[in-house]
């Protein structure tokens, strides 16, 4: 199997060897586990909780040749550690035939296996949160002096040591003229053209562009006002345009502004890469398509049917009453206090199994200490010698490096406690199903496939228990819908899908009558 490692420090205070200690551990992973790297890819100083990272890019871009099958990072959180993103990306690169391992956290491949590692990516998030809750506490005293918070400096101002925010005697009377121009009536193009006949630059050293000026011409800094979420100061910034100059200035910005095209917006449709046709087996993606009167009707449509791949004459299926009824399914089964204790049981079970090398290491202590005390006792007895001192150097030495180890795997392998679980399902309780959102944290969470026939569906979920029946009569509240659109011109074979997903997952039938 061919992979690729991807490495990731978060902030200029850690060090190269950061980069390098990682890609040793994934490398004696793949070795350890028959895998052929054939690439690494770092980010140096950039946080996990943003996608803008150059390196990490490229590999999601390079995913796409199908070069590699598999991604090893250390641990999870230097892939993400915004679990949006870690689902969409980790989404992109399944549709890519690419997989994500964690060299130093021993997840099952399984279906429960996806929902420890969601729990992982969880606690990952929620450490990166509370790490962001603290910066910006200090950057909230910072702007009560205002100080300089980071970012991009503004053309006309400097900074000093002390990150106290002065007057750049050099641009700023470059400023001040760029809204007498544009007050006079000049364009935005003669502006960029006026200051780049003067060589002034941005403060990263590059030419002014179009969307510069623009910035330029609204930000309020150059009036004097500070501002830094909710503390604004009117007069924390040095002046460089008059208040009336600066009016006027927005009064003409407001004339010229176009209004802007009618975005068309993106509708999500939550259930992508889960929902599967099933008479032929093939995904079911979603589109759209636009009435006489002008109204927008969204459907899943089995992929084979579109493209003509096959004979297969399933018909669409209405979004809302099929994302609604996953939705409810989903959020009644985390209602269950049964079921949530089943869970963390059997998360458990799998933490259990999937200890790392820790017991091996704790029983190599165990035996070198029994060893040491013999070759003690030994020599009490007075049966020193050369060759039992040597062994016994080397031993205190071995037993030195097993309890450096045990202490390095109980600090990168903390053992998540079942409180800590049952508290992390319940918060799944607390989700607003209005939001998007969270609506998609509790499908990539715990739907693993959704089978689509023309008179039931069958909901599989990424855990062991058995199945239940719904009726149609139980699905009617669900939605707003007239039906489901479901074609019902035949019955499906039974008993094939209810044999092999009932052994490894739980499994809803949802029947439903001829509409």
């Amino acid at each position: 199997m061919n992979a690729v490692i991807y490495a990731r420090y978060s902030s200029s205070s850690q060090r190269e060897e950061s980069i390098e200690g990682q890609v040793k551990e994934c490398t004696a992973y793949a070795e350890r586990n028959g895998y052929n790297i054939i690439g690494t890819y770092s980010d140096r100083a950039l946080s996990g909780s943003t996608d803008n990272r150059p390196q990490f890019q490229q590999m999601i871009k390079d995913s796409k040749r199908k070069l590699f099958d598999t991604v090893i990072v250390w641990k999870l959180d230097r892939f993400a550690r915004n679990r949006y993103d870690s689902a969409s990306y980790k989404n992109q690169l399944k549709k890519n035939g690419v997989r994500v391992v964690s060299a130093k956290e021993q997840i099952s491949q399984g279906a429960e296996g996806i929902l420890l590692e969601s729990m992982l990516e969880g606690m990952a998030e929620w450490f990166s949160e509370d790490l962001k809750t603290k910066v910006v506490r200090g950057l909230r005293v910072n702007a009560e002096k205002c100080k300089w918070n980071g970012g991009v400096l503004p053309i006309g101002y400097k900074v000093d040591e002390d990150q106290n925010i002065l007057l750049n005697t050099e641009t700023a009377p470059y400023v001040l003229e760029v809204f007498k121009m544009y007050d006079d009536g000049q364009t935005i193009t003669d502006i960029i053209k006026f200051l780049n006949g003067h060589g002034i630059t941005n403060n990263k050293g590059k030419p002014v562009t179009y969307n510069i000026i623009q910035r330029m011409l609204q930000n309020r800094r150059y009036i004097g006002e500070y501002a830094f979420q909710d503390i604004v100061i009117p007069d924390g910034f040095p002046v460089i345009v008059p208040q009336d100059l600066f009016d006027r200035v927005q009064e003409r910005l407001a004339k010229n502004r176009k209004a802007p095209a009618r975005a068309k917006a993106e509708e999500a449709y939550l259930l992508t890469t889960k929902l599967f046709c099933g008479h032929c087996g093939t995904s079911m993606n979603g589109e759209s398509g636009t009435a006489r009167n002008g109204t927008t009707h969204r459907y899943y449509k089995c992929h084979a049917v579109k493209k003509k791949l096959n004979d297969c004459k399933k018909k669409a299926v209405k979004k809302d009453w099929i994302e609604n009824l996953v939705i409810t399914e989903t959020m009644a089964m985390l209602m269950d206090d049964d079921m949530i204790e089943a869970i963390v049981s059997m998360l458990m079970r799998i933490q259990d199994e999937e200890t790392s090398d820790l017991p091996i290491y704790e029983k190599q202590l165990r035996e070198t200490q029994t060893a040491i005390d013999n070759i003690v006792t030994a020599i009490m007895n007075g049966l020193a010698s050369k060759a039992l001192q040597s062994k016994l150097t080397d031993l205190e030495a071995r037993k030195e490096e097993l309890e450096i180890r045990i202490a390095e795997e109980k600090l990168e392998k903390p053992k998540i406690s079942a409180d800590f679980m049952t508290y992390w399902l319940h918060k799944f309780r607390q989700l607003d199903m209005t939001q998007e959102k969270h609506r998609q944290m509790l499908v990539d969470t715990f739907v693993n496939a959704i089978f689509v026939y023309d008179d039931r569906l069958l909901l599989t979920f990424n855990f062991k228990d058995g199945q239940r029946t719904i009726t149609l009569a139980d699905t009617e509240s669900i939605s707003n819908e007239s039906g489901s659109n479901l074609d019902c011109s035949g019955v499906p074979k039974n008993g094939v899908y209810y044999t092999s997903f009932a052994r490894s997952q739980i499994v809803h039938a949802i029947l439903i009558s001829n509409l």
